[in-house]
């Protein structure tokens, strides 16, 4: 089921998640519902938070871009194969220079920026089975991951800009939060749930 994707304003993008047990209720049609949302919406991450709830999960699956044409012919093959649900992760290091990358987010539409990331992250966290792993992941794969851990932390791109930056794209962030955007999926903006 492809659900409503929280909008830019909403408080609970700003919420540190919680942390969940195995036996959290209907985990695999949560996890089929989050993909099928993040599909629905050409994203290649979602976190819980942007679906309303306020747990320590997100999922990623960079395939679309493995055609993008900046990337090696190895880097393209990591992308293409590269899906998975992340349960309680816990960024344990983040090494290397920080690089820029044009990063966008599903809650905050038509909004897209240069961020600045660390390339390689060590990442503690439980898969769709519960079973524990720690890795090391780099490149673009990390970024993705950073991207929706910060959701789970309650943080957003916008955050990480220069108040420079953070001042030119007010008014389209205060748009996005009053609805006053068109979107091709489904979402949920704070100002229409307060007028119900």
């Amino acid at each position: 089921m492809i659900l409503p994707i929280v909008a830019y304003g909403d408080p609970v993008l700003k919420r540190k998640a919680k942390t969940i047990s195995k036996d959290y209720p209907n985990l695999d049609t949560l996890l089929e519902n989050m993909f099928e949302t993040m599909y629905g919406a050409y994203g290649v991450g979602l976190a819980a938070p942007q679906i309303g709830l306020p747990i320590r999960i997100f999922l990623v699956d960079t395939e679309p871009f493995a055609d993008d044409e900046d990337f090696s012919e190895e880097e393209k093959a990591q992308l293409k194969t590269f899906k998975r649900v992340f349960i309680n992760a816990n960024i344990l290091k983040e090494e290397g220079d920080e690089w820029a990358f044009n990063e966008g987010c599903l809650s905050i539409p038509d909004v897209r920026e240069d961020v600045f990331r660390q390339p390689t992250i060590t990442v503690e966290y439980f898969d769709e089975n519960f079973e524990k792993h720690t890795e090391t992941f780099d490149g673009l794969i990390a970024r993705v991951i950073q991207h929706e851990y910060d959701h789970i932390e309650g943080i957003l791109f916008t955050d990480k800009l220069s108040s420079l930056k953070k001042r030119l794209i007010k008014g389209r962030l205060n748009n996005i939060s009053k609805g006053k955007i068109k979107v091709d999926y489904r979402m949920r903006f704070p100002d229409q749930k307060k007028k119900r």
